[in-house]
């Protein structure tokens, strides 16, 4: 019995319609370019009840009671069913909206727009969306993968997309329709369909066919073409079962489709020949529902009869037939999966070794009806990819097809696992090349040159150019043996071409910088051992063989060493005396490539770095370039344009420290690499619009993008300054690696990365100051030298952080013992020197030890400080050691003695070099430093009675010396003593030196045995001025001590603190302005007492001459000349 096509009914004005049905099937919707939908409860319904969305309704869909149009107001919106109640907005396009569709769940919405985007709206929350953009013209229809996985979009760019819903990323697309610049002038709407239920089809309406594309490998399986179809075909639509595939033309053409012979099964015509534009099935798959473009609604009814009487010669030899429609899909969901094997195990099956066309899904009879039981049911396990004619069916049965064909023998039907499935190993390849089909190539772009390789009819050629052409003049090569893979440096150039069935393998290298005649030579391979990847390195070359070899050259054609590599080999790169190798360590899945790297390091030393490990490419990914950065570090990029760099600080562990797809304006561009540097850090390469290679004419441009590693916010400050640090110290790691190998470096680079390094931790330290990350702080002391922690002492001291300072102080000590610790124990045992603590109260100046003093190379260090001048030389006598013990030695101070086999730390200051030799009195000018001393002079008094050993901080009075420098002392090799970091005034050595150097040696021993200046007037120059808070707590202790009478001296500071806080400003104000008068006085005593020491100088000075060597004489001639800058009273 025929299907009945009833009389069409008006529904909307003329132009574009759309419909579908609801859950249960009793209503039928439309909505139309009037504005309306109307609900339908079936094609006799006279009074349609009416919901206006809007001016114009494109596109419409329903599910749980929600219905979704798509507005000319450019709104997705939704309304409630069947009530009509507005629901409110979904989403919003800056366009209208051309198709909305919900997923098989209902739990979400897609909607392509003529704004060229594609959004994924959650129907319980419509702020959680993804935007899937790639198209590059209006979307003509989307739809939700049944898994819910996938979705695919038509466009008017004339291609179909598929897109991975999570990773809003583009799995595939196929250039299949006809390009548009909108909707209304597109050929055909394109409406795609997927298969319901094993979702293992896609079906895509182009022209006059449908095609059918696999899911997951996207591989075309089918075409279902009509030979009466002569206009494109405009939407499709799938039978709730998955089995039947119903399609409406331009022209008018309704057609059903039995997918699995491929027969068209039903054959209607628009009784006016109107574009169907609107198509939907029944839930129950009896009834087809249809729109066309003039507004009119129509129906095809008895479906059941005709697909079953269409089927049913299919099935003619099957025992058991179904009695309706109804039957042929439900009933088997209701039956158990074994029923009905041994029915369909009687039919007749073709043999597997018969040839079958590749364009049929299943062969149209033979097959047991049962079967279906199998891939009908939703719950089904079968997960295997659809196969092409019967022998593939065969094979491939338990893979789980979209279709099953008959099989000859009855068993149980269980779900295989396939496992994962293996990736196809990338192939050798030379980085810095092309591809070699190309016919214009570059064979070899780095650092030293080009490689250009010509194969076409008229030439077969190599043309070498060199960068600087001071290297070598250009050349040009005849290619007659066909060399394929090519390297160069600048010591030679090195071919290679593979073996024929009569001539073998060979590697030709031109020595175009030996200095004999002889330029050239080559080598023939065993037979059936081929080239594969070669490199060049200072003195020697390497190929790499298809008999898994690594066979060295030295440059001018000397064997040298070979050996078997563990896998095939990929690529290889060389530099210096580094050779890098990456291979094959097994077989990848799932995309990915298993690949080893070794790194080996010839010269005096050989040895093998890296040892096979993994080398770590991206997700899916293969390597695209290997080789080292212009400074000698390894260095590779995969096929995601992430850049690795080895660390070899960490382990020889591999740092990405680029990611070129950033940079990239398109999803077709890439970046070909071509060089790297570390100073300055540059990755030189060339871009790539639309292609992975760049073509040899016009000559690329090369472009140079920056180094960014991956950190996290590095949109806040502080992962900035972490991600700026840390690429500091891995693209500076090459300074040891190439000092250890016996290199030259420039050490004025070098320290500028530290100095850089340096200032960056000072400014994280900073931050973490003020974000009161005190933990942190300490954490970041860690990394700075033992210089800067002193910067950072005085930070915190000014920041009235007094528990940093004091754990930074603890700190300061602790890198200073170490760095003793790492001297030579054998140089201490050589002249042991005795080196004691003095407990130094607050202020005392270095002219109180100022008598002992030594040459070593603690005073070279500070000579490093200041280049113009030259250091002297002085000695240690027996009273030194007497005075050391009773008052023990300044690490600040200019001359404190020191071994001349274990140098001091230098410090290095912030705010500039200091000049040991220049007098300056900043004593005389208290005020300038008065605001230091107030924050300072408290941690120094805390930090001098604590009976933990720390580092005391001290500030300069004097303009020139505004940082504190901290040094430690080297430990006593024979006292239990530890020793203690101290601060003093270090100007004020300067402002002796030349006084205390002409002082007779009678003359120290004396001073040296004296007794500790007690007077005032003995001791006056020694004291800095004092601070508004100190005089108050001169005359304020006995009160707090009297009233806390248990407080030991930290504690009583810190009350005081506690208490002159509480003072009024006026009073606190009126205590500096004391401190300021009473510093004039010192200043002027100070003066006075350089006078006297510059007179007693003079009157010493020849009989101090006379006693010293020839060797002294010029540094007393230079201290001479420098104390005729010092201040003369006279």
């Amino acid at each position: 019995m025929p299907c009945e096509r009833k009389p069409m009914r008006y529904g909307h004005s003329e132009g574009h319609t759309d419909v579908c049905f609801d859950d249960t099937g009793k209503y039928i919707v439309t909505c139309g370019s009037d504005g309306d939908v109307r609900i339908w409860e079936s094609l006799d319904d006279d009074d349609p009840k009416s919901i206006n969305v809007g001016e114009k309704a494109y596109s419409l869909a329903l599910k749980n009671g929600k219905l979704v149009t798509a507005a000319s107001n450019n709104t997705v919106q939704i309304h409630t069913f069947p009530e009509g109640d507005p629901d409110g907005i979904l989403t919003r396009f800056t366009t209208n909206a051309t198709h909305v569709t919900y997923n098989s769940s209902g739990s979400r919405v897609a909607a392509g727009s003529s704004d060229f985007m594609v959004k994924v709206v959650e129907m319980s929350d419509s702020s959680q969306q993804k935007t899937l953009r790639g198209h590059v013209a209006p979307v003509l229809s989307v739809t939700f993968d049944p898994k819910d996985e996938f979705l695919a979009s038509a466009s008017c760019d004339g291609t179909v997309a598929v897109w991975k819903i999570e990773e809003q990323t583009q799995v595939t697309s196929w250039p299949l329709l006809q390009k548009s610049n909108d909707v209304i002038n597109a050929k055909s709407l394109c409406r795609l369909a997927w298969q319901p239920k094993a979702a293992k089809l896609l079906a895509v309406p182009v022209e006059t066919t449908v095609q059918l594309y696999q899911r997951d490998s996207w591989a075309h399986v089918g075409t279902l073409s009509d030979d009466l179809g002569t206009q494109a075909i405009n939407v499709v639509a799938w039978s709730p079962c998955g089995k039947f595939l119903a399609t409406g033309s331009i022209g008018g053409l309704l057609t059903v489709w039995d997918v699995e012979s491929k027969l068209c099964v039903e054959r209607q015509t628009h009784e006016k020949g109107y574009t169907v534009c609107g198509l939907a099935w029944h839930p129950s798959g009896g009834q087809i529902a249809y729109t066309d473009t003039e507004g009119c609604l129509g129906v095809l009814d008895g479906l059941s009869s005709s697909s079953s009487s269409s089927s049913s010669t299919t099935a003619a030899k099957s025992t058991k037939a179904p009695a309706s429609y109804d039957d042929l899909f439900d009933d088997d969901d209701d039956r158990p999966m074994d029923e009905g094997i041994g029915e369909g195990a009687l039919s007749p099956a073709k043999n597997p070794g018969d040839e079958d066309d590749d364009d049929d899904l299943m062969p149209a009879t033979g097959r047991a009806r049962n079967r279906s039981a199998f891939l009908d049911d939703e719950n089904s396990l079968d997960t295997g990819s659809l196969k092409l004619g019967l022998d593939k069916f065969v094979d491939d049965d338990d893979a789980g097809s979209a279709i099953v064909p008959p099989v000859a023998v009855a068993a149980p039907l269980r779900p295989v696992y396939d496992g994962p499935m293996p990736t196809p190993p990338q192939k050798a390849f030379q980085p810095g090349s092309t591809p070699a089909h190309l016919m214009h190539r570059f064979m070899m772009w780095n650092s030293v040159g080009i490689v250009r390789g010509y194969n076409d009819d008229q030439d077969n050629a190599i043309d070498v150019e060199f960068h600087d052409t001071a290297v070598h003049h250009a050349m040009h090569l005849t290619n007659s043996l066909g060399h394929t893979v090519a390297d160069l440096s600048q010591e030679a150039v090195l071919l290679a071409c593979p073996g024929t069935d009569e001539l073998a393998s060979k590697l030709q290298c031109l020595h175009f910088s030996s200095w004999d005649t002889n330029k050239e030579w080559m080598v023939d391979l065993p037979k059936g051992e081929d080239v594969r990847a070669l490199c060049l390195g200072q003195g020697w070359a390497a190929a790499a063989t298809s008999a898994l070899m690594l066979r060295l050259f030295s440059i001018g054609g000397v064997q040298r060493e070979l050996f078997s590599l563990p896998g095939p080999v990929v690529c290889m790169a060389g530099h210096g005396e580094q050779l890098l190798v990456v291979y094959h360590r097994g077989t990848g899945f799932d995309g990915e490539q298993a690949l080893g790297v070794q790194l080996l390091q010839f010269g005096h030393k050989r040895r093998q770095v890296i040892h096979g490990e993994p080398l770590p490419l991206s997700r899916k990914s293969h390597l695209s370039w290997l080789g080292f950065t212009a400074e000698g570090t390894p260095c590779f990029i995969d096929s995601e344009g992430v850049v690795r760099l080895l660390n070899r600080s960490l382990g020889n562990m591999w740092t990405p420290v680029c990611n070129t797809r950033d940079n990239c304006k398109g999803k077709s561009d890439h970046y070909w690499v071509v060089g790297v540097h570390e100073n300055p850090q540059q990755l030189r390469c060339i871009p790539c619009k639309g292609s992975r290679y760049p073509p040899t004419l016009p000559r690329p441009a090369v472009a140079v993008l920056p180094f960014k590693l991956p950190f996290c916010q590095t949109t806040t400050e502080k992962g900035q300054m972490e991600e700026q640090y840390w690429r500091s110290v891995l693209l500076h790691n090459h300074y040891g690696f190439l000092s250890s190998s016996g290199y030259e470096i420039d050490e004025e680079g070098q320290s500028q990365a530290q100095k850089e390094q340096q200032e960056l931790l000072m400014k994280m330290f900073a931050l973490s100051c003020k974000l009161e990350r005190e933990f942190r702080c300490v954490e970041l002391a860690e990394l700075m030298t033992q210089n800067v922690v002193t910067l950072a002492i005085r930070y915190a001291s000014r920041s009235r952080r007094m528990a940093l300072a004091q754990r930074l102080s603890d700190l300061a000590l602790e890198k200073a013992n170490q760095l003793q610790g790492e001297e030579p124990q054998e140089e201490e045992e050589e002249e042991p020197l005795q080196y004691t603590r003095r407990n130094t109260g607050y202020g005392q100046s270095s002219s109180e030890m100022g008598a002992d003093r030594q040459h070593s190379s603690h005073r070279q260090a500070q000579e490093e400080e200041v280049d113009e001048e030259e250091g002297q030389e002085e000695h240690i006598d027996d009273g030194d050691v007497a005075e050391s013990k009773r008052r023990g030695l300044n690490p600040l101070s200019k001359g404190t003695a020191a071994s001349p086999e274990k140098p001091s730390p230098k410090p290095v200051s912030k705010e500039g070099r200091v000049n040991p030799f220049k007098v300056s009195s900043g004593l005389g000018r208290p005020g300038s430093a008065g605001g230091q001393h107030r924050v300072t002079n408290v941690l120094d008094s805390m930090m001098s009675s604590s009976r933990k050993p720390t580092a005391l901080l001290s500030s300069s009075t004097g303009k020139l010396n505004k940082t504190p420098v901290l040094k430690p002392l080297p430990p006593r090799p024979k006292t239990k003593t530890q020793s203690t970091l101290l601060h003093m005034n270090a100007p004020k050595a300067a402002n002796k030196k030349a006084a205390e150097e002409r002082e007779p040696a009678v003359c120290r021993l004396k001073q040296t045995e004296a007794p500790p200046p007690a007077s005032p007037a003995e001791n006056v120059e020694n004291k800095k001025p004092k601070t508004g808070f100190q005089l108050w707590l001169e005359e304020n202790r006995r009160i707090i001590l009297a009233d806390n009478p248990d407080l030991e001296e930290t504690d009583v500071i810190k009350e005081a603190m506690g208490r002159f806080r509480t003072l009024s400003a006026d009073d606190r104000l009126s205590w500096t302005e004391r401190a300021k008068g009473q510093s004039g006085d010192v200043a002027d005593m100070k003066k006075r007492k350089r006078g006297e020491e510059e007179s007693r100088g003079d009157e010493n000075g020849q009989s101090e001459a006379d006693e010293t060597s020839a060797k002294k004489k010029k540094p007393l001639d230079t201290s001479a000349k420098l104390s005729a800058f010092a201040f003369n009273k006279n």
